[in-house]
């Protein structure tokens, strides 16, 4: 998992922008999460449940408009024909997002899960900068 500018899935591939950020500006700032979910063999053609949320610093969710920042979906990885047995399948998730609920000097991270499991390697930190102090 990795937080960048911009990233995006495109036959099978995983394109990422700006990869690796980890201090985002004190204004609104487009982020995305780049995801490549390794599958094992045996989990292959079965349906996965996944979910990213935002957290603040205390490892709470964090909220816009009532709500927690959520993103969930399914997916499942395809075996191709002829893959050799025992071989993890990787599918590639981008998610993007104009702006997020974020305020500055705050630390936050990004956690996921897959079928109500996640892992402390599954998490994503970052930073906001602090807001520039007004000259007088």
């Amino acid at each position: 998992m990795l937080m960048a500018d911009a990233a995006q899935v495109a036959d099978g591939k995983l394109f990422i922008l700006g990869g690796g950020l980890r201090v985002l500006p004190p204004r609104p700032h487009p982020v995305a999460i780049a995801l490549l979910v390794q599958v094992p063999w045996d989990r292959a053609n079965l349906p996965h449940d996944w979910k990213l949320e935002l957290l603040d610093e205390d490892g709470m969710p964090v909220f816009a408009d009532g709500r927690p920042v959520l993103i969930a979906g399914q997916l499942e990885a395809g075996r191709p024909a002829g893959w050799p047995p025992g071989t993890p399948l990787q599918v590639p998730l981008a998610i993007n997002f104009n702006a997020v609920p974020v305020r500055p000097g705050g630390a936050y991270s990004w956690r996921l899960a897959v079928n109500d499991t996640s892992e402390p390697s599954w998490r994503v930190a970052f930073r906001v900068a602090p807001a520039p102090v007004a000259q007088t």
